[in-house]
């Protein structure tokens, strides 16, 4: 792990003292480990002992004027390849759920484009307050990862789940992590992805569409690009942050989508998830549509259909071509006959009725091949995208 760096925040708990054997095992992995060491972290252990140990300067103040000369948060937050908060207080855990950033720690976790390993170190009841859980529940949703914590005796005196992991644990989960990191199986393909819905404007400030959100696409997205493949996502519009990818290409309408999408070509993978209108207005007006009185009438044409289009080129069709089908009834049937219609070589299957997965966290998934079928408990959307990616590396490197 030679050359790996890592930002280590102390907070203010008892356990405390476990971060400083933490830091010595991770130096004798060759790691090289900043501190930063937040005012009730002062209270367990000192700057002294951590400097001592870790071979750095220990950063405590936000506003302290030779810091930020020296080494900005903002720099200080992207500097180093993971940041390790532990022991991680429920405050601490609070403040990254919700945003709140009022010293140094939480400003550079705020402020921070890296991944975050949270180790967790409270009273029992603290750690299964309610609270605490839900905030828990965001930090992982976000993407953050966690280590423990354990059950055991606590320093006061009560018995249940909450104690930090011991230093030799959370060193050896750290490892495991940053290895699955480098572990880029796709590092020599490239993907296109399609995400959210499309717009097909009936005049200068209307529209058709529909609830999607994206979520599933951008997961997609950003699995296959943490996996190493030079990811374009070509995306509708949707609220939500602009993900790690190659590129990023934003459009509005099914024949937008269409064309960015062709001129991508070539790509080994391409996953189609974007929820495209079926239908786009024939007679669209200049000019915004008045009220008359009368009936209005809009004629309506069917849109390209993009995975079909991309699945049934001559050439420069990419070698593993994903769909998705959107269903409110008859999913399994829909799902196999779409498959063969539309000549691509995946099709996830997912019931859109009653509202279920349109703008929710979760997916319902079934799996079509032309070999096999496949049904998916219900998941999280980045679940969903994680054991599809997992599909496409084994179906590429096969």
């Amino acid at each position: 792990m030679e050359n790996k760096k890592i930002l280590f925040i102390i907070t203010g708990g008892i356990a405390a003292y476990k971060s400083l054997e933490t830091i010595r095992e991770l130096r004798r992995d060759n790691f090289d480990v900043t501190c930063v060491l937040t005012k009730s972290g002062s209270e367990f252990v000192t700057p002294l002992s951590i400097e001592s140990i870790s071979g750095n300067r220990v950063y405590s103040e936000l506003f302290d004027l030779n810091e930020e000369h020296e080494m900005g948060h903002i720099q200080l937050s992207r500097m180093s390849d993971l940041i390790v908060v532990a022991p991680a207080t429920a405050n601490i855990i609070s403040k990254i759920a919700y945003g709140i950033a009022d010293d140094l720690a939480s400003t550079v976790l705020m402020a921070t484009n890296k991944p975050i390993i949270v180790v967790p170190a409270m009273n029992v009841r603290m750690w299964l307050n309610k609270s605490t859980q839900r905030n828990v529940e965001t930090l992982k949703k976000d993407g953050i990862e966690f280590i423990g914590p354990e059950s055991g005796e606590m320093a006061c005196g009560e018995y249940g789940e909450g104690r930090m992991t011991e230093p030799g644990k959370i060193v050896d989960e750290i490892k495991k992590y940053i290895g699955k990191q480098n572990f880029r199986p796709l590092k020599n393909q490239t993907a296109i992805v399609t995400a959210g819905p499309t717009r097909e404007m009936i005049d200068p400030v209307r529209f058709i569409s529909n609830e999607s959100s994206g979520k599933q696409g951008y997961a997609i997205a950003e699995m296959l690009q943490h996996l190493g493949a030079k990811t374009t996502l070509i995306s509708g519009p949707t609220s939500l942050s602009a993900p790690k990818v190659t590129k990023l290409i934003n459009v509005n309408s099914a024949d937008q989508m269409l064309n960015a999408c062709e001129a991508s070509l070539p790509a080994d993978i391409a996953v189609c998830a974007a929820a495209v209108a079926d239908y786009k207005i024939a007679n669209k007006i200049s000019s915004k549509l008045k009220k008359t009185g009368d009936e209005q009438k809009i004629t309506l044409e069917e849109n390209p259909d993009i995975l079909e289009r991309l699945s049934k080129r001559n050439s420069l069709r990419p070698k593993l071509m994903i769909g998705f089908a959107a269903e409110t009834e008859n999913l399994q049937d829909n799902a196999i006959k779409k498959l063969d219609k539309k000549g691509c070589d995946w099709i996830l299957g997912n019931n859109v009725s009653n509202n279920n997965v349109f703008n929710q966290e979760t997916n319902k998934i079934f799996f079509v091949t032309k070999q096999y079928t496949e049904k998916w408990g219900l998941m999280s959307k980045k679940e969903v995208a994680q054991k599809l990616c997992e599909k496409i590396t084994t179906h590429l490197n096969h």
